[in-house]
């Protein structure tokens, strides 16, 4: 028997009234240390379970730090690799320019060969001109006729098609029946090249 329940049971056999008494204050003595017990449970278990929500609440926020500095890394690598991208299709464009020029080489020595030998006796040049296709030829010619064989001569060219004088005007400081020329020639093989690039 515990002490105090000894001590009462000896005094229920002499007096009922002062046993009970003290049995109400011993139960009333072990239900409040109880609910202090259970208090003191709870309030421990409450800031136990706050520093634990604190805690995953400080590693979220650790967490979406590195993820923010990490995204700001990956923005930066993104602008670079755009960058390196416009670049690379800069010189990839620069590279089919260069090559297309390289191709059409052979093409223009061959069309201003063919100009040359189509010349005839008492013409010549005095400014040419092209663009895209085309060839603008300014001249100075003996007489017309001059002007006719050379616009045959081209039509038979296998580099040069369809001239066409678009101009012709009399220049008596070459001569009497001198004139001065203005007539436009098509490039195929420039044009061909041209639709390829």
């Amino acid at each position: 028997m515990r002490p105090g329940l000894e001590k009462l049971w000896l005094m229920a056999q002499i007096n009922l009234l002062p046993w009970r008494e003290e049995r109400r204050q011993i139960l009333k003595k072990e239900f409040l240390s109880s609910v202090a017990l259970v208090l003191a449970l709870s309030v421990g278990l409450i800031l136990l379970t706050d520093r634990v929500i604190n805690s995953q609440i400080d590693d979220q926020t650790a967490r979406n730090q590195y993820l923010i500095e990490n995204i700001k890394e990956l923005d930066k690598q993104v602008a670079e690799i755009r960058d390196l991208q416009k670049r690379r299709d800069q010189l990839l464009a620069r590279m089919r320019v260069i090559q297309r020029l390289q191709g059409n080489r052979p093409i223009i020595v061959r069309v201003l060969d063919q100009l040359v030998r189509t010349v005839p006796d008492g013409l010549f040049y005095t400014e040419l001109v092209a663009v895209g296709p085309d060839i603008t030829l300014t001249g100075v010619a003996e007489s017309n006729n001059r002007v006719s064989r050379l616009m045959r001569q081209l039509d038979a060219s296998d580099w040069l098609a369809n001239p066409n004088l678009d101009k012709v005007t009399a220049a008596p400081e070459f001569g009497d029946q001198a004139n001065v020329f203005v007539l436009t020639v098509h490039v195929p093989a420039i044009e061909e090249a041209l639709e390829e690039g």
